[in-house]
């Protein structure tokens, strides 16, 4: 049994870090929560995302204790420095990023300037490890999120409101596109790490996807339709289980099914998805969410929760039997 979760840590940096806290206490008590939430939840491999120094994490790994392999993917000039990576109490192998568009997909614009993009915002990364000499690859990502930014107003300051609704409109087929185009490419490299061989090769695509299970973002990352777990159709093989992943979400409990509150509704927004291998392996409540009492809600100014200890994710671990 291996456990493999994924979880948002919320803006981990350094103090002294540009968007860290000032206060080094702020920092300890962001590094307590985090590190006992890991602890009760106890995840062989956790892929992160929002790491901010890479240091940060190694200094997050000794307070939970004992002994962790990290790895964290960089970060692009002129992006926001927030990273995905591993903590991982199995050695990480085979470590790449994954930035580019897959072929024939065009640059996309992402602003009003009309700036196009032909690489992920935030890197991808891969990595695999091994379980009883069973290797399992592993892709987190952080997609682009639906909370929308805005060029900076007169006193230089970022925006994440406006009362133009042409712009609004605007960013939000920007935040979109963008979206669909990142999970389209994180859909390539896992297309390209299965080869076709989906029913023995143990792929786990997970992370932050922004968006919930029937959003198409999310359904780009399945490839061939069909199959879903509660459907007919999942205990049958079929030619496309070579390719397809299946999201997990429906193995969560009911009333832990979502890793986000916004403005007080509960959003699943952060997924783990498998191939043919070890979709069967995955029971009923063998997938959790779990979080350090109530989850925040959040609003559409992330600013307000820099020095919050703790984040305003709540992790997902699903339990395999391999």
């Amino acid at each position: 049994m291996v456990r493999i979760g994924t979880w948002n840590v919320e803006n981990l940096f350094r103090p002294g870090d540009e968007g860290g806290p000032a206060d080094p206490a702020v920092y300890e008590a962001k590094l307590a929560a985090l590190a006992g939430v890991i602890a009760r939840i106890e995840p062989d491999v956790l892929a992160v995302q929002e790491v901010g120094n890479p240091a940060a994490l190694a200094d997050l790994a000794e307070r939970v204790g004992g002994e962790w392999h990290c790895a964290t993917a960089g970060v692009e000039a002129g992006q926001r420095p927030i990273r995905v990576g591993y903590l991982s109490r199995l050695p990480l192998t085979d470590v790449a990023e994954i930035t580019a568009f897959p072929d024939k997909l065009d640059p996309i614009q992402v602003d009003d300037a009309g700036t196009r993009l032909a690489v992920m915002g935030r890197a991808a990364l891969r990595a695999r490890v091994a379980v009883g000499g069973t290797p399992i690859d592993l892709i987190t990502c952080h997609l682009k999120s639906k909370l929308l930014t805005f060029p900076p107003g007169p006193d230089g300051r970022p925006r994440f409101d406006t009362r133009d609704e042409g712009e609004r409109a605007r960013a939000a087929v920007y935040a979109l596109s963008r979206r669909a185009a990142e999970a389209a490419t994180v859909r390539a490299a896992a297309t390209g790490l299965l080869d076709g061989r989906g029913r023995d090769g143990r792929l786990v695509v997970l992370g932050d996807l922004n968006d919930v299970p029937e959003a198409a973002t999310t359904q780009i990352l399945q490839g061939p339709p069909g199959s879903e777990i509660t459907t007919d159709g999942f205990a049958q093989p079929d030619r496309g289980d070579g390719q397809r992943l299946w999201n997990l979400a429906a193995r969560i409990p009911a009333e832990q099914r979502f890793s986000r509150r916004h403005r007080g509704r509960g959003e699943l927004i952060d997924h783990i998805l498998v191939s043919r291998a070890l979709v069967h392996h995955v029971a009923d409540g063998d997938v959790r969410t779990d979080g350090a009492g109530p989850t925040p809600s959040i609003d559409d100014d992330p600013s307000r929760r820099q020095d919050a200890a703790g984040s305003d994710h709540r992790p997902v671990v699903a339990a395999i039997d391999v």
